[in-house]
This record gives C-alpha cells, structure tokens and sequence, in this order.
C-alpha cells in the first residue's frame, strides 16, 4: 500500500520521486478492482482513513495503515482469487457463510494472520491460525481486538437448540486509532453488550430471521451499544427501513445501509 507524501522539489531528488510514484501508482491499483465492485465507505480515525468495503452477507474487507483486514471472507461473496491478499483475517464462527477455507486460501501469504474460534479449527486444514475465545483481548498487526459473545436467546432450532449456541462463536471489536468498530457475527442482542470495556464507535449488527436479529432487537442493541454509525448486515429479505424508522428519534446514531443482504 502507500503513505501520503508532503514534500517540496527541494528536498527530493527525480529518482526519489519516481520511486514514490510507482509505490502511490502501485497502491492504487492494488485496491481498484475492489473499488469498483463493491460499495465502500472510508472512516476517518487518528491513524489515517479506514475504508471498509462491503462484500456482501456477513463478509466484509478493511484496509488501514497499509493493511488489509478480511472479516468472514467466503467464495458465495466474492471471487477471492481476484481481491488483496490478507495481512489478518477474521472468522466469527463455523457455518458455512462465514468459514470458506477455500477464500481462506486464496488470501495467505507470507505472515497472514487468521483468527477463528474453537469450533472454526475443528475444521482447520494445512495452516496455522490463532484462537481468541469470548473475552479475550489480543493485537495482531497492530490492532488491538476483543473477541466478545455472539449467540442466539430466543431464537432455537425446532429441537430446542440455538442458532449459534453461547460460547461457539465471536463477534469482534477492532480498534484503528481512535476508532472502535463492533463486528457483531451471529448473535442476537445479548446482555454482554451492556458491559463492553470499550466504547463502539461503528457496529455492524445481522438483522435476519430466525437466525439473528429482529429490527427491534438490533434497534435495542444500538440504543445500548450507542454507535455514531450503525451498519445492518446479514440482513436476507429484512426490511431494513423498519430500522432506520425506530431509530429515527436516536440523533446522535446514523444508520447506514449498504448492500450487505
């Protein structure tokens, strides 16, 4: 990737200049077939833009400091062959829409770094990975994340078993400067969310039926999680204007909504 540059014709010499230009040409076409496939927004924080791109589903990719960061990356969403290869990669749980080790695959390279649960690792095949379990707190790259709960209350199977069953799965707080980005994975708006030791600038929250969340359940969950920006995700056939219309009277929570169904 590359860095800004504020330099004047004094203090740089025409070969300097030239290998600053391939680098800021290079940068530029390393993420330009993802800027014109898929939406993106870009978050400022005190450690330079965040751009998140919205793959689609539960499968998200960010890129900061130079680093590209996938999030439940599976081939149903993307062609991974085609997009940048992973320096972290994040894994909620094992279902079939968040764990592809084949798009997992496509984006190691020399010192990636994949994240996953448990239950993810039972499905481990020829690379190393690292397990965060609910409450852990670690830093890979640079950033700093808290693996947090992620599981079904009310929503169960017809014999009685949840979704995603307390302690299987993660959600994910990552933290770029000053900025904290919630990753909900597959949940439901649990009661943990009222004791987060870090505040949620932007949350991404799934709102679909039976598996996740209701739109009153994400509206609740953003009313206690507070963001600045909300991101309905996996959210399916949901109707995500019921959302924005219970959070009409929360000024102070923008709801954004992208692709991402």
């Amino acid at each position: 990737m590359f860095k800004k540059f504020r330099l004047t014709c004094q203090e740089i010499n025409p070969n300097d200049m030239k290998t600053m230009l391939t680098a800021l040409l290079a940068g530029l076409a390393f993420l330009q077939p993802v800027r014109g496939q898929f939406e993106s927004d870009v978050i400022k924080t005190s450690e330079g833009d965040l751009e998140m791109f919205f793959i689609g589903h539960g499968t998200l990719m960010f890129q900061c400091k130079g680093q590209v960061i996938h999030i439940d990356p599976v081939m149903r969403e993307a062609d991974y062959a085609n997009l940048p290869d992973a320096d972290l990669i994040l894994v909620t749980h094992q279902h079939g829409d968040h764990l592809d080790m084949n798009a997992i695959r496509h984006l190691l390279k020399s010192g990636t770094r994949v994240v996953m649960t448990e239950t993810c690792m039972e499905q481990l095949e020829d690379f190393e990975t690292e397990l965060m379990r609910n409450g852990d707190v670690a830093t890979f790259k640079g950033i700093e994340i808290h693996a947090i709960p992620a599981y079904n209350i009310v929503n169960k199977r017809p014999n009685g078993q949840a979704y995603h069953p307390k302690g299987e799965g993660n959600g994910y707080i990552l933290k770029f400067g000053d900025i904290h980005v919630l990753i909900g994975g597959d949940t439901e708006n649990i009661p943990e969310y009222k004791e987060l030791e870090v505040p949620v600038d932007v949350a991404f929250l799934p709102m679909n039926l039976p598996y996740t969340m209701t739109p009153d359940m994400v509206a609740d969950a953003a009313r206690v999680l507070h963001p600045h920006i909300l991101y309905p995700y996996h959210f399916g056939n949901t109707d995500t204007q019921e959302l924005v219309d219970l959070l009409q009277d929360e000024k102070d929570i923008e709801v954004r909504i992208r692709d991402l169904d």
